[in-house]
């Protein structure tokens, strides 16, 4: 946790929601919100007291009782309501978001959008949240299912996308029926915030949403609060773990988001224009910091002829602060993010990579303080250097070559994540042959980045999820509800079932 400075002291202090009021949490312990780009300090953070969390639950067990109670379509009205505010405030949105995050405003309005189409998919939810029926399964017998809420649930997201995270979790698990403690990340929780508001304004109705801000207490406090009866996690593969350990064994359903090393094959037989440009956008956006960035590249055959076009077109990205024009990258997240990609790079040179391309430190007139790194490609990359065997969540392309596309699928799979993975090809055989054989929950066929639209779920697989049910879409309903099978059996006044079963009604 930073120490806060003479500025720090001055920034507006973020709040707490609980029970329906954003109030000053009573800590003494606090974190600032730097701007990434500048490092002006926007805002100072709390770390929740272990009272104050207490309290957010309490609100939340407490709502639960008339929440689950609230009809389907009254929780879905709430949801179109909440559409419309999103959309209405999208530029207010996405500029807290660059100010405090980094990403370009374009980038910053995607984050924003995409958490949107989950909050559209929340006000459908009459259409989800539907049991199954088997009608006279023995002699007047009737077997259905109901799917009813938890209780009370919680979500803990990371820097890297302050609006589409919490978006993803918070809606699907109010509007099936269930109350929410959210902690946002402690370094840019602005956003968040501001979309915390608006549901208020929606009409979610108090001690329904709750946020706490902190760090490992906090996290640890909802992994082991008895009232917490679910744990969403979106975030590194070191915090994932502890949390889906430390949850589960508290007798929770957890679902973790956690770290990835995605790759894309390229064929010789792809588009290659169209090609580079999604490997180049898919690569160095959002500086990399996405868990579904592209970090790896294979190229099979012919296609490493393509390797100096790729990086002259590297070469032409801008790199600014995200309220620039033309930006294609902003800055990472904060100095130690920095410091530690630049760490990264250095070991790629001393693990013996070619590095065709670097991209420290850039000049970037105007910000010369920002925690900048431009687009970075190695060549010549291996399993056993660091800068591959590690996340890096910044821009820097690892480029492998393989003879054929058999090769490339057995290089793929031997990696241990499986959050996504690419194919650039015009041959639908091979196409076909990816998608069957590559061990990795989501693929894209020259699409680079396959993160699933709301009517289907996020489906990462292996080290870079815990728990089987991913977030929105339709797995996402049955991890916010408990199916309860009932079995019926009613008789007329006529029959006793062998019993005398008479009921009068006098």
């Amino acid at each position: 946790m930073n120490a806060i400075s003479e500025q720090g002291l001055k920034a507006p202090a973020v709040k707490l929601l609980i029970n329906g009021q954003f109030v000053e949490s009573k800590t003494t312990e606090w974190r600032e919100v730097i701007n990434p780009a500048t490092q002006e300090v926007l805002a100072r953070v709390p770390f929740a007291t272990q009272d104050e969390i207490n309290q957010a639950v309490a609100a939340a067990k407490e709502a639960f009782k008339t929440w689950r109670k609230t009809p389907i379509g009254a929780r879905a009205r709430i949801f179109l309501k909440y559409q419309e505010l999103i959309r209405a405030n999208m530029k207010e949105l996405a500029a807290l978001l660059t100010a405090e995050q980094g990403k370009t405003l374009p980038d910053a309005e995607g984050d924003v959008f995409r958490g949107l189409e989950v909050v559209e998919h929340a006000a459908s939810v009459g259409n989800l949240q539907l049991g199954e029926l088997a009608n006279n399964v023995a002699n007047g017998v009737d077997t259905y299912t109901l799917l009813q809420p938890l209780g009370v649930c919680a979500g803990i997201t990371p820097f890297n996308f302050p609006a589409m995270i919490p978006l993803w979790m918070f809606p699907m698990a109010i509007a099936t029926g269930n109350t929410f403690v959210l902690k946002p990340s402690e370094q840019d929780p602005m956003v968040t915030m501001r979309l915390c508001e608006l549901a208020l304004e929606a009409g979610i109705p108090a001690g329904v949403l709750n946020v706490i801000h902190g760090g490992e207490m906090a996290v640890n406090a909802i992994c082991d609060h008895p009232d917490i009866k679910a744990v969403s996690f979106v975030g590194s593969t070191k915090v994932g773990t502890h949390v889906y350990n430390r949850a589960s064994l508290a007798g929770k359903r957890v679902q973790c988001m956690m770290g990835a090393k995605n790759h894309a094959i390229v064929l010789p037989d792809a588009n290659k224009e169209q090609t580079l440009n999604a490997i180049a956008g898919a690569s160095f956006g959002a500086a990399g910091q996405r868990c579904m960035a592209l970090p790896v590249v294979v190229l099979v055959g012919e296609a490493q002829k393509w390797l100096p076009e790729l990086v002259e077109k590297a070469k032409t990205l801008k790199v600014s602060a995200g309220t620039e024009q033309g930006a294609d990258l902003g800055p990472v997240i904060s100095c130690s993010a920095l410091s530690r990609i630049e760490g990264l790079i250095e070991r790629g040179v001393a693990d013996g990579a070619k590095l065709e391309l670097d991209g420290r430190k850039p000049n970037v007139p105007g910000f010369e303080k920002g925690n900048f790194v431009g687009p970075t490609i190695f060549s010549g990359v291996k399993p056993g250097m660091a800068i591959y065997d590690q996340e890096i969540f910044g821009p820097v392309l690892c480029v492998v070559e393989a003879a054929t596309l058999e090769e490339a699928i057995e290089f793929i799979n031997a990696n241990p994540n499986g959050n996504g993975t690419a194919i650039f090809t015009q041959s639908g055989a091979a196409a076909h042959k990816f998608q069957e054989d590559i061990d990795v929950g989501q693929v894209g066929i020259n699409v680079p980045i396959p993160v699933p639209v709301p009517l289907f779920s996020f489906s990462g697989s292996r080290a870079s999820k815990l728990g089987d049910l991913g977030p929105y879409g339709k797995q996402v309903i049955l991890f916010y509800t408990q199916t309860k099978t009932v079995t019926a059996r009613w008789f007329d006044d006529q029959s006793t079932g062998g019993l005398n079963t008479t009921i009068s009604l006098k």
